[in-house]
């Protein structure tokens, strides 16, 4: 029998390139270095708004009036306090344990928890999203109290989502300007497209399986270091280099090994990263404010050097590049940088996850085969 010859297929590498659905969230330009959400530029989120209206914004997909905003703010507010259950299994995670992993577990219990979990109805789905939007920081704070064996602090409703989650996390209410700095912080990393978490959790609901299924998904991509873990490995970068003198000659070698440098390039990025050219200018300010001025000269001299040498390649420094001295600086220790990075994006996955179902189609790609053909099955005492 003639073999059936086929018209040659392009593989797309790493789905590069490919459009699977359409959002009117968040719009990327990579080659001008552009990221808008609801075509509202970042640069504008971050200097105007804060956390709850750009989550606001994301769920509905329009900008909130006051009463929507005011209302919304006491949702949050109010679904801050988590099962006491779940605090108790935190506390009694093996020590030791990824902090990411430990929140996957706590979301996966989240959902075991919540009586209308298996409910996936919008008006259900949105309910839930509202809880776990305002329970991820209640949830992340205590994992890092877990962590650091101090006692779990209770969520306060006086205070704003980011002046909260500090509160929580150190045991004291910070300034006005720290807690708005942090906010501007979750803004930055509330969403960005069809980045990897965020497909995966498209991936599972697109099953219409359950919200907390979807976010357990993300949570898991999310932890891959070439995803959530890139602004920690930059402070390690940084701890490396230890001193400002020595940020040419470190990341000169790096570059003629040709050795990846974290924090900087990005798959969808040709030029800046809007989002870094934001945290590099408070990072300049807070650090010299801290005493922690030597990390952002070390930035500094590591960004001059790598653009000098790979901007012609469209390689520039990305948004955790300068995300890690800007959490340092507000106290926070680098094993809980994913775990807040997934406490901004809680809000994309859960506005991509309402936005894509309600016109769901089951994700399901195809791989082109290279194996072998016309093969028949040997018994095994034939091999």
């Amino acid at each position: 029998m003639p073999e059936t010859t086929h018209e040659p297929v392009k593989v797309f590498e790493g789905l590069a390139g490919v459009v699977f659905t359409e959002s009117e969230l968040t719009f990327i330009d990579g080659e001008k270095g552009i990221l808008t959400h609801l075509g509202i530029p970042i640069q504008e989120w971050a200097e105007k708004s804060t956390f709850e209206e750009l989550s606001y914004a994301l769920l509905h997909a329009k900008l909130p009036s006051s009463a929507e905003l005011s209302a919304f703010d006491a949702d949050l507010k109010a679904n801050r306090n988590v099962p006491p259950e779940l605090l108790e299994q935190i506390k009694h995670y093996p020590a030791g344990a990824n902090p990411m992993q430990m929140l996957r577990t706590a979301v996966s219990y989240l959902g075991l928890l919540d009586k209308d979990s298996e409910d996936t109805t919008p008006e259900t789905k949105y309910a839930i999203a509202i809880r776990m939007i305002a329970q991820f920081s209640t949830v992340i704070a205590a994992i890092c109290a877990t962590v650091e064996g101090r006692a779990i602090t209770a969520p306060r409703a006086d205070l704003t989502h980011a002046g909260n989650f500090l509160y929580m996390l150190r045991g004291s209410e910070p300034t006005l300007e720290q807690a708005r700095l942090f906010d501007i912080a979750l803004v930055l990393h509330a969403d960005h497209g069809m980045n990897a978490s965020t497909f995966t959790a498209l991936a599972t609901a697109s099953t219409l399986s359950d919200l907390y299924s979807a976010v357990t998904s993300a949570i898991g991509a999310l932890k891959g270091p070439l995803h959530g873990g890139a602004n920690e490995a930059v402070m390690d970068m940084l701890d490396d280099i230890g001193t400002p003198d020595k940020a040419v000659a470190y990341v000169t070698d790096m570059m003629d090994r040709k050795e990846k440098i974290m924090g900087v390039g990005h798959r969808v990025y040709k030029f800046f990263d809007p989002r870094s050219r934001v945290l590099r200018d408070y990072a300049a300010v807070v650090a010299g404010q801290q005493g922690k001025s030597h990390y952002y000269q070390i930035l500094e001299l590591v960004e001059q050097t790598v653009v000098e040498r790979l901007s012609s390649k469209g390689i520039y420094p990305n948004v955790d590049f300068y995300s890690g001295v800007v959490y340092s600086d507000l106290g926070i220790k680098k094993e809980f940088f994913t775990p807040i990075f997934a406490l901004a994006r809680i809000s994309g996955w859960c506005a991509s996850v309402l936005e894509y179902t309600r016109n769901n189609k089951l994700l399901r790609p195809l791989a082109l085969y290279t194996g072998a053909s016309n093969q028949h099955y040997v018994p095994i005492e034939q091999r």
